[in-house]
């Protein structure tokens, strides 16, 4: 039987080798910037529903994807260069998480996105390590996705769409985006149809952090995505954020 750890004020967790069947490595603790930086850089990530506690996973296997596999076809390349819609990057976060944690998923009920997931991870936008991209038609928002980078490694999180192939518009820039940068993994964390039309395959949980440490050995591209000037700087979990105050690298 695997042990469950139960977190405390200290930002350590065990191994994720040593995760429940399910995935499940600890449960607790809070979702400070540190903490959740530290998890992330262990292949360890938040999952939980608002009013539950804070449950901490690493699956096994873990669904991810090399962005030279993503493939789009020859109408979504046509559409995203049609002229009908707009794509940025870093220019509306808040409303791109917003908009994902309003989608409706099915089997799932409420949204893992809660008040306090959105204030960190609103943190970490602000210090230039969480990214979005958004897919306008006009004025209106019609799909995005978002989630946190480190090294050479973006941590996909949620993508959304109002209109169809929005979402994938959206992660075409992104995988653009990640060749111009050397980028090489994207952590898309479980298992889905629409991550495996993406190119999307799963990995053994061992694999994984293999290739996770070795991504995460590389500097990390921090500031807006969609401007100049981005600095290519070390992370350190432990030192990046101190309390509330956001620590420059």
């Amino acid at each position: 039987m695997n042990r469950i750890y139960l977190l405390n004020e200290s930002h350590i967790f065990p191994s994720p080798k040593q995760a429940s069947r399910e995935g499940l490595v600890a449960i607790g603790g809070d979702l400070h910037p540190s903490r959740v930086l530290k998890a992330y850089s262990q292949g360890i990530f938040p999952w939980y529903s608002d009013g539950d506690p804070i449950m901490w996973w690493s699956p096994d296997p873990r669904m991810i994807v090399l962005p030279q596999n993503f493939k789009p076809s020859k109408s979504l390349k046509r559409l995203m260069h049609s002229g009908i819609y707009r794509i940025c990057f870093d220019t509306a976060f808040d409303a791109v998480v917003s908009s994902c944690a309003r989608i409706r998923r099915k089997g799932q009920e409420g949204t893992w996105i809660t008040n306090d997931y959105k204030l960190t991870f609103n943190k970490f936008h602000r210090a230039g390590l969480a990214h979005s991209v958004e897919v306008f038609r006009e004025d209106k928002l019609v799909g995005g996705l978002y989630g946190l980078s480190l090294g050479k490694v973006f941590f996909g999180e949620s993508m959304f769409h109002l209109e169809p192939n929005t979402s994938k518009i959206a992660f075409a820039a992104l995988v653009d985006f990640m060749f111009a940068k050397s980028m090489t993994l994207i952590d898309a964390q479980q298992e889905t149809n629409h991550l495996k039309n993406l190119g999307g395959f799963p990995v053994e949980r061992n694999d994984f952090l293999e290739v996770l440490n070795k991504a995460l050995s590389f500097p990390t591209w921090i500031g807006n995505w969609g401007q100049e000037g981005l600095k290519y700087n070390m992370i350190n979990p432990n030192k990046y954020f101190d309390d509330d105050a956001i620590e420059q690298p």
